[in-house]
């Protein structure tokens, strides 16, 4: 059977190379996913997709199967933007194919992996092999914005809790099983603003600051963490101040703080280290966890706090052990197991709902979010095959969750 899924994802080559290129070509930052979200859902259809779904934030989610098991592919169809087109040697709208590999904004990260999981159901479509399983395909959105964040609606709002989730982030075709998580954080502090010509009547926010400038840097060397998934890390993303012009005493000032979370970090751990900070409670600082309130690209606001909790599957968990057998089976030799280093929807399926994860998918992470993006096309056909091969041998080895569940009947948009 395993050759079979291998020789099918084959046969499909130029159909996955196409799709790609196709998805490459429309652009889709977060929030703004609307067109690229219609064309997966044409490609669903056209593989013959049992069930197409477009839920009221935008995911699409679609469905191979009615078994009582329940597992779910997801890829974010969301991407960063360009930035500097002077960095690009290619055009990162048009998805160019140069010597087996394809080029553009999300090759990698991670619209490779978004066509690979499409076409897995589809290759269990065409050879039979739902089995006892419900697949459920998902092109999730907002990620690049708020990872999580479209899973915390799919599981809360949509009713789907698989029993297990297959995070298709590029893993270099590797068997991640976790990552840190992450928090963004604001420190403030205020000021008095007075005239720029006298600054000893006033109280500089931005002076108030700089020592805690000082003692974040200082933090981020003593964090500590475990061997696997590594140490925590704190940096300042951004800087920031007020002041009523530029010829006055600035009466405020802000620090943005990317806070990477090791597996024994908390919500409340990260925030009382700052709060600690010897010049953070001289200033009279304030301290706070940022929240995301921005509409869907259908309108729908679903807020939640920037806090995404680490999460790591055990190295003896059976999901593990069928993932890397699964790659044993089709391709004749162990897979890498490893973790990424950026954060994913895993914080939301396993870091908030305790479901089971792993990760596995087309492309070298080195390449997300860079100029260079690119995905080998043999990549995209074995991330297919694995997909395929990968539902039956779940559902054959692993026993069932009671909690695992069904999407509830129709009860939302389906388009």
């Amino acid at each position: 059977m395993f050759e079979r899924i291998l020789a099918q994802a084959r046969r499909h080559e130029r159909d996955l190379a196409r799709f790609l290129r196709d998805l490459i070509a429309i652009k889709s930052l977060s929030a703004q996913e609307g067109d690229v979200i219609r064309r997966v859902e044409a490609e669903m259809k056209t593989c013959g997709y049992d069930e197409v779904r477009i839920d009221p934030m935008g995911n699409i989610l679609g469905r191979i199967g009615n078994g009582p098991r329940v597992v779910a592919f997801d890829a974010h169809v969301d991407t960063v933007d360009v930035g500097n087109p002077a960095n690009w040697e290619v055009d990162p709208f048009e998805g160019g194919e140069r010597d087996g590999v394809i080029y553009g904004r999300g090759a990698c990260d991670m619209k490779g992996a978004l066509a690979s999981i499409v076409y897995g159901g589809r290759i269990i479509k065409e050879l039979g092999l739902e089995g006892d399983c419900t697949l459920w395909v998902v092109g999730s959105v907002q990620e690049e914005d708020c990872d999580g964040l479209c899973w915390q609606y799919i599981v809360n709002e949509d009713g789907l809790k698989p029993e297990a989730v297959v995070i298709a982030e590029p893993t270099n075709l590797g068997i991640y099983r976790g990552h840190r998580g992450r928090m963004e954080i604001e420190v403030r502090t205020r000021g008095v603003s007075c005239h720029g010509s006298a600054p000893e009547r006033g109280v500089n926010a931005v002076y108030k600051m700089a020592p805690i400038v000082a003692d974040i840097e200082r933090l981020n060397e003593r964090l500590g963490g475990e061997a696997f998934l590594g140490k925590g890390t704190v940096t300042i993303a951004e800087i920031r101040s007020t002041s009523p012009s530029l010829c006055a005493v600035a009466d405020s000032a802000t620090i943005h703080l990317d806070r990477r979370l090791a597996a024994t970090d908390t919500l409340e751990s990260a925030v009382g280290e700052i709060e600690d900070l010897p010049s953070v409670r001289a200033a009279g600082a304030e301290v706070v966890v940022l929240d995301y309130a921005v509409p869907s690209w259908r309108g729908l606001t679903y807020a939640t706090r920037k806090y995404y909790p680490t999460w790591l599957l055990p190295e003896d968990h059976p999901l593990l052990q069928v993932g890397t057998a699964t790659y044993e089976q089709l391709f004749g030799e162990a897979p890498e197991v490893g973790r990424w280093v950026f954060s994913t929807n895993g914080v939301a399926v396993m870091g908030m709902h305790g479901i089971p994860c792993i990760g596995f998918g087309p492309g070298n992470e080195v390449f997300a979010h860079m100029a260079t993006e690119q995905i080998p096309v043999e990549h995209l056909v074995k991330a297919a095959a694995w997909y395929a091969a990968f539902t039956g041998a779940y559902t054959a080895t692993i026993p069932v969750r009671p909690s695992g569940a069904r999407l509830a009947a129709p009860g939302w948009p389906s388009g």
